[in-house]
């Protein structure tokens, strides 16, 4: 789906690119009001929007909802570039068309947030940026609550609220071939019981294990404890108790 030509009926493999010359002389001509020539450059941008939005490829959203919203991004960024400043346009338009595009994911975020929180979020937001220039660092959650005065557990709840969810399949590490995902990060303090290991399947399938493959699954699924957990305690890396793992799951399938 990412990969297709077609996007909002537009040919992205025949989209224009202007030269640097070109835009120049486009901005002159949209200061004296030139809609031809407005439309001309956003026609030669349409790549720069393309670019910018495979980098949210990875979120769930149709390709062409997200061209759109960058479109839209583009034309905020054409409509505010100030041309006397020494500045190449698609420095500026990058970051505009982002904000956009993260602004829609925010608004159409599966997990529903107040429209108050959202705005605490938003300004908290802006004066990180402000404070991150000024202080040469990034702020800490008591000198953004300062900067717009409230209660420093209003500025952390904002900003975790418009987090994005992430899959527990989310790839968080590679390692020769071996994908470790956030799961496996993931200590389990809820479901340390052996209920299912009553299972007579399971519990045969176990028998065909040796000691050290039955201790790991014990310490990852009976105990919750994570990857990296098991690999302190037993001496090896992470990587080795994800094969071990993979292994004895893959040899106990084979006996239920």
């Amino acid at each position: 789906m990412y990969q297709k030509v077609e996007i909002c009926g537009v040919n992205t493999s025949q989209l224009p690119i202007l030269s640097q010359e070109e835009k120049v002389s486009l901005f002159e001509k949209i200061k004296q009001g030139d809609e031809e020539a407005k439309q001309t450059l956003i026609y030669g941008n349409l790549r720069l929007v393309l670019s910018v939005i495979q980098r949210f490829a990875n979120r769930g959203e149709q390709m062409d909802d997200l061209f759109q919203v960058g479109c839209i991004g583009l034309i905020k960024a054409i409509n505010h570039f100030d041309t006397t400043l020494d500045v190449k346009f698609s420095t500026y338009a990058v970051p505009m068309i982002i904000g956009e595009v993260r602004r829609y994911l925010r608004d159409n975020n599966p997990i529903r947030v107040s429209r108050s929180v959202r705005d605490t979020a938003y300004k908290a937001l802006q004066a990180k940026e402000r404070l991150t220039a000024k202080l040469s660092r990034e702020p800490k959650a008591e000198e953004i609550a300062k900067e717009l005065d409230i209660a420093p557990e209003d500025v952390v709840l904002a900003l975790d609220a418009i987090q994005d969810p992430v899959s527990l399949y989310e790839p968080v590490f590679h390692d020769s071939g071996d994908t470790l995902y956030l799961m496996d990060q993931i200590r389990d303090e809820k479901d340390k019981d052996e209920q299912w290991v009553t299972n007579i399947s399971l519990s045969q399938a176990m028998k065909h294990l040796n000691d050290r493959e039955r201790y790991i699954l014990n310490l990852r699924f009976f105990e919750g404890k994570t990857q990296m957990e098991v690999s302190s305690e037993i001496g090896i890396s992470q990587a080795q108790v994800s094969r071990l793992e993979k292994s004895a799951l893959q040899h106990m399938r084979k006996y239920m």
